[in-house]
């Protein structure tokens, strides 16, 4: 593939994540208080508790995906199909061994969901769990050979199919999960037919892997140096993952022991909106992070990574600024309106979320240039320190304030742990210009001055519980929020981005 092709599926895939995520949030404000009604809140936090306990067995990946994308680089640079053919190969074997442990795993945990949830939980609770929890298990084994596929994909760049399927499953979620909800199947029917749905998609991955893209496999010669290599390369990623899981759903299973499944409906809708948050940034990175490899595997060029790494932390800068500082002017109006008034105390624990995790998420294409260099070890031992410390404050906290104590205890992790610590590890061993970079975000703090005055004023004036002025003052404040930073804020780079498409189309529609 040339250089040509490979930036039109850069372009393409971003655009289409966009697109994708429009249509999930759009989706998910149609979708999701129909959904919190028909289950219920308790029922909603019984499906949140559970899935935050299925969640751990995700680890049991141990990072191979990212091991892949480094070894499959590496042999692509090289044109050596018979180790890329071998590499698919050992890699479907380590999957589908895991996707196994995970259901032997997963039913030992079912069997003993008494003890894992304790006490604050009824007869009928337990028992739902149970039925929840080995559909969710086979749900995540079976995704486990998947990882090879939907990594092929991502290493061959073919960003516009995959973000395409993606589209694809946000759009026909809702409709076959909701006559299921509406049947009375709660969220057991609600696991099932998402379950039905995700083999599907992972059917239509791997077909379009072996069909279009030719993918090959060989199960001989398993080369056991190259699988130590690969351990050892992905033991740290592992302990991200294992951090990862820890800081994001340790809460909700806290929350489950001490207050029950209504305080986690509560902070699971929070998490809920901070996985979209989460999402708004990941979907640029994503698309880099095959360049980033390719980048360090020809060569150790620190100021064309720094350059890479400032120019996309900015694009996610300008995205998750519109988006935080929406949230803390109208968000208690849009959850309340959206979710129903026994949510309420979802808005401070999204705002202790989102806040803290904007500065690893503008940044986070930095964990990869650390994967291709081979310098994540130092990441995942601070992280794995800080998640102790933050499951250490958390349990006081959550026990005595519930919700906000458990975000509180995240928020403080994640400040310390990719706020301070990242930060200068960047800076210092991996080669980044991190004054360079902070330089440059903060070049963005004049354009922020006019939005925040216009919420300030928005929230003193109006009621924006009401339905017309939430929607006419939140149209407003999206174009103060674009006129200032497009003035004050964005580079020629940043306005070319987002001038040219919208001039294009405008000169097609003119024609």
């Amino acid at each position: 593939m040339n250089l040509k092709s490979n930036t039109n599926q850069l372009k393409a895939g971003a655009a289409l994540s966009y697109i994708s995520m429009g249509l999930g949030y759009l989706v998910s404000i149609i979708y999701t208080p129909i959904m919190l009604r028909l289950l219920g809140q308790s029922e909603y936090g019984l499906y949140n508790l559970v899935a935050s306990v299925v969640a751990y067995l995700g680890v049991l990946n141990f990072g191979f995906g990212s091991a892949y994308m480094r070894y499959y680089s590496r042999y692509k640079v090289q044109d050596d199909r018979k180790k890329i053919a071998t590499l698919n190969g050992m890699f479907l074997i380590i999957f589908s061994v895991i996707g196994l442990i995970a259901v032997i795993a997963g039913t030992l945990l079912a069997m003993n969901t008494e003890v894992i949830f304790g006490s604050e939980l009824t007869g009928v609770e337990l028992s739902r769990a149970k039925i929840l929890m080995m559909i969710l298990v086979i749900n995540l084994a079976i995704s486990f050979p998947n990882i090879v596929f939907t990594s092929h994909i991502t290493a061959n760049e073919k960003f516009i199919f995959q973000k395409f399927i993606e589209m694809i499953r946000v759009v026909i979620n809702p409709f076959v999960v909701l006559p299921v909800l509406i049947m009375g199947y709660g969220s057991v029917g609600m696991v099932v037919v998402t379950t039905l749905l995700n083999i599907s998609i992972e059917i239509i991955n791997a077909v379009y892997c072996v069909k279009k893209l030719k993918m090959r496999f060989s199960f001989r010669n398993f080369d056991f140096k190259l699988m130590r290599d690969m351990t050892v390369f992905s033991s740290f990623i592992f302990i991200n993952l294992l951090i990862d899981q820890i800081n994001w759903n340790i809460d909700k299973f806290i929350l489950g022991r001490f207050h029950g499944a209504v305080s986690v409906a509560v902070y699971g809708l929070a998490a809920q909106l901070n996985t979209y948050y989460l999402s708004l940034s990941t979907a640029i990175s994503s698309v880099f992070i095959p360049r980033v490899h390719r980048l360090v595997a020809n060569s150790y060029n620190n100021t064309e990574l720094t350059k890479l790494f400032t120019r996309i932390g900015r694009v996610q800068f300008i995205m998750l600024s519109l988006i935080s500082s929406g949230l803390i002017f109208f968000g208690r109006a849009f959850i309340n309106m959206w979710a129903g008034g026994n949510y309420d105390g979802s808005y401070p624990i999204v705002l202790l979320l989102i806040i803290p995790v904007t500065i690893p998420l503008i940044q986070n294409i930095g964990i990869e240039i650390q994967r291709a260099k081979n310098m994540h070890h130092f990441r995942s031992w601070v992280y794995f320190f800080i998640a102790i410390g933050n499951l250490a404050l958390t349990i006081p906290l959550a026990k005595t304030y519930g919700g906000i104590g458990a975000a509180i205890g995240t928020a403080a992790s994640f400040f310390v742990g990719n706020g301070l610590l990242m930060n200068w590890y960047n800076h210092v061993k991996v080669g980044l210009d991190m004054l360079f970079f902070w330089k440059q975000i903060l070049s963005f703090l004049p354009a922020l001055i006019a939005p925040t005055i216009a919420g300030m004023l928005f929230n003193e004036f109006f009621n924006l519980s009401n339905p017309f002025n939430f929607l006419g003052l939140g149209i407003i404040y999206v174009f103060i929020f674009s006129a200032s930073m497009w003035s004050f804020g964005m580079n020629q780079y940043e306005r070319d981005l987002l001038g040219k498409p919208i001039r294009k189309l405008f000169n097609r529609l003119v024609r």
